[in-house]
C-alpha cells in the first residue's frame, strides 16, 4: 500500500469514526439538554447509590448535569464539523477512560437500574452501556491513529464562532425546558398516553426469577439448600433464614407505580382515572422544594377547576407534617389540605412532570394536557 494509499485509508475510516462519535455525543448531549431535570434526578440517584462521601455531592447534581450536557453537546458538534479534532479526540479519550471503568461498575454492582446516558429517549441496560461505551472508545482510539489524515475545514477564528454557537444553542435549549416544560417527552406519562393501558401486565408476561437459598441449622452447623434439596420433614435441621436473589427481571409495565392515597390512606387511584370530566392534578413532589411563588396560584388554579365543576387535587410526596405546614404557609386551612391534598410515590412525580410545581390532566384514564405552573397565567 503505498503511502497516499495508507493516507486515504486513514482518512476514511477516521472520518466514519468521527462521524459516528459526533453524532452519538449530540444524541446524547440533546436527549438530556431537552430534560434537564430528569439529568439532574439521574445524576442525583447514581450519588445517592454511591453513598457516603457522594451524598453530600448531592447539592452540586445540578452543576454537574449542566456541565454533562454542555460537554457532550460541544463535543459532538466539534467532531460532527472536524473542529479541532486533535483536541476533541484527546478529550472524548479522557471521557471514556473514566465512563468505561465506572459503567463496568455499575454493571457488576447494579445500583441504578439503567444508566441514563440517553435520558428517557433510548434506555439502556447497565451491560448494554458497558459494551456501548467500548464501542465508542475503539472509536476514539480509532480516531487518534488516523486524525492528522483528516484536514481541519475552518480558519481559528471560525472554529471559535462555531463552538460559541454550539454553547449558546445548548444552553438555550436547556433554559426553555428548565422554565417550560421538555419540549420532546420521552416518558410514559406524555399527552394522549392511557394510563390504565400502560398499567397493565399481560398475562403471558414473564415474571421476575428469583434464586431462593434456606439456611438450616444441625448439630450448631448451619448449611445452605436449594428449594430442591432442603431437608423438609427431617426433624433433625433447624430452619434458620431464608434469601433471595433476583436473578431475572420479568416484565414491567411502563406504568407500575401510580397509586394515589388520600391523608386518610384510601386508595383514589381509579376514581380519577375513571372520571368522566377532567381531574386536574397538581404535583409537589418535594414540599420543601416547592416555588413558593408559584405556588401563590395554587388556590386560583383550584378555584377555577370547581366553577367549571371539576375535581382537583395536589399531589406530593411529602409527610403528613410537611403538609400541613405548607398549606398553613400558603392560606390553605387544615381542612382544606386533609381534602385537597394527596401522597404519592415522589419518584413518580418527577417522571409525569418535570417541574415543581406542575400540573397534569387527566380525563377517562387519559392525560390531555400538561403543564408547568410558571406558564399559568
Amino acid at each position: 500500500m503505498t503511502n497516499y494509499q495508507l493516507q486515504t485509508a486513514k482518512h476514511i475510516t477516521g472520518s466514519i469514526a468521527r462521524t459516528v462519535l459526533g453524532l452519538t455525543f449530540i444524541f446524547s448531549g440533546f436527549v438530556k439538554a431537552v430534560d434537564p431535570l430528569g439529568t439532574v434526578y439521574k445524576i442525583e440517584d447514581y450519588l445517592k447509590a454511591f453513598g457516603g462521601f457522594f451524598t453530600d455531592l448531592l447539592p452540586l447534581a445540578g452543576t454537574a448535569a449542566v456541565c454533562l450536557i454542555l460537554v457532550e453537546w460541544l463535543l459532538g458538534w466539534a467532531m460532527l464539523l472536524n473542529v479541532r479534532t486533535n483536541w476533541t479526540s484527546w478529550i472524548s479519550l479522557l471521557f471514556y477512560l473514566v465512563m468505561t471503568p465506572l459503567t463496568l461498575w455499575i454493571a457488576l454492582t447494579n445500583p441504578v437500574t439503567d444508566c441514563g446516558c440517553f435520558g428517557d429517549a433510548l434506555v439502556l441496560t447497565n451491560w448494554q452501556t458497558f459494551w456501548k461505551n467500548i464501542i465508542l472508545l475503539t472509536l476514539v482510539i480509532v480516531l487518534l491513529v488516523c486524525r492528522k489524515a483528516i484536514p481541519q475545514l475552518f480558519s481559528w477564528w471560525m472554529e471559535i464562532v462555531l463552538a460559541v454557537l454550539a454553547l449558546i444553542s445548548g444552553g438555550l435549549i436547556m433554559l426553555y425546558s428548565y422554565n417550560h416544560l421538555p419540549p420532546m417527552d420521552f416518558r410514559p406519562y406524555k399527552i394522549g398516553n392511557h394510563i390504565p393501558t400502560l398499567m397493565e401486565i399481560p398475562e403471558d408476561a414473564e415474571q421476575d426469577e428469583y434464586a431462593i437459598t434456606l439456611i438450616y441449622a444441625k448439630d450448631g452447623v448451619e448449611q445452605e439448600f436449594t428449594l430442591e434439596n432442603y431437608p423438609k420433614g427431617d426433624p433433625e435441621w433447624t430452619f434458620i433464614d431464608q434469601k433471595s436473589v433476583l436473578i431475572k427481571k420479568g416484565y414491567e409495565a411502563p406504568i407500575h407505580d401510580f397509586e394515589i392515597l388520600t391523608m386518610e390512606y384510601e386508595d383514589i387511584t381509579y376514581d380519577i382515572l375513571e372520571s368522566e370530566t377532567p381531574v386536574t392534578l397538581v404535583t409537589m413532589y418535594d414540599l420543601h422544594k416547592t416555588d413558593r411563588k408559584q405556588a401563590a396560584k395554587l388556590r386560583d388554579l383550584y378555584n377555577e377547576c370547581w366553577e367549571r365543576g371539576e375535581q382537583c387535587y395536589f399531589l406530593t410526596g411529602s409527610g403528613e407534617d410537611d403538609i400541613y405546614a405548607f398549606a398553613e404557609e400558603t392560606g390553605w386551612t387544615t381542612e382544606e389540605a386533609e381534602t385537597i391534598f394527596c401522597t404519592i410515590d415522589p419518584v413518580t412525580l418527577k417522571t409525569i412532570v418535570r417541574a415543581n410545581p406542575g400540573v397534569f390532566v387527566v380525563q377517562d384514564g387519559t392525560i390531555i394536557d400538561k403543564y408547568n405552573l410558571k406558564d399559568k397565567q
